[in-house]
């Protein structure tokens, strides 16, 4: 029965707010293509150096001489905590909500630019390598990401709207705080799930990789 009620509240917030939704994931797949992309625009020295520096961090995870898993948990966590903080705070100044958007672009760059160097760099060994370290976590990270940034910006859009167009539109800022609030609390429980998986399970799916390719 409880697990009914929350796949009703959660497929009605996808279909109230399904115009942010399918403009913010268009953003972060367009973040995605154009990180992959300036992976072919860097020169050739660029490439070898980035490439020195991951071969070096292989060579560590292969020794195992990479941090251990709790710190990597509190680094992830900390991490993902803030970034996901700041779009949500973004969210309350009202004029911030363009920042937002930039952020979330800002972080498919990164998920495209890190796949499309591994794979440019190493081919299938590559694309097994961001498939194992990148993915488990990600499939977690990327709706919380996604999630933030379409409250976040829902929430902004209905302060303007209160501020600028006060006539013909009820907004209680108290009730639709709290919700805001612990929608936030809500992903902090899903990022910290998936800042384990990063801690505790992807280092040992990336050794294991490692070691099989070097072999």
């Amino acid at each position: 029965m409880r697990k009914r009620v929350y796949t009703n509240y959660i497929a009605k917030h996808i279909q109230s707010y399904s115009p942010i939704y399918s403009f913010i994931m268009v953003l972060f797949v367009m973040g995605i293509i154009f990180g992959a992309v300036i992976v072919n625009s860097l020169s050739v020295v660029q490439k070898e150096d980035l490439f020195y520096y991951l071969t070096h961090f292989f060579g560590q995870v292969a020794d195992g001489k990479t941090g251990s898993a709790e710190e990597l948990l509190k680094l992830s966590f900390f991490h993902n905590v803030k970034f996901t903080g700041l779009m949500w705070i973004l969210g309350i100044s009202i004029i911030g909500f363009p920042l937002i958007l930039i952020l979330l672009f800002l972080k498919g760059v990164v998920v495209g630019f890190s796949v499309g160097f591994l794979v440019n760099q190493m081919g299938w060994h590559g694309l097994l390598l961001a498939f194992v370290t990148l993915l488990p976590q990600n499939l977690l990270f990327i709706p919380v990401y996604i999630f933030i940034a379409v409250i976040s910006t829902a929430f902004s859009i209905k302060l303007m709207r209160k501020i600028f167009i006060r006539q013909g539109f009820s907004f209680y800022f108290v009730p639709e705080f709290a919700r805001y609030s612990l929608s936030f609390i809500a992903a902090m429980a899903v990022i910290t799930l998936a800042a384990s998986i990063e801690a505790f399970v992807a280092p040992v799916l990336m050794k294991s990789i490692i070691v099989s390719i070097s072999s």
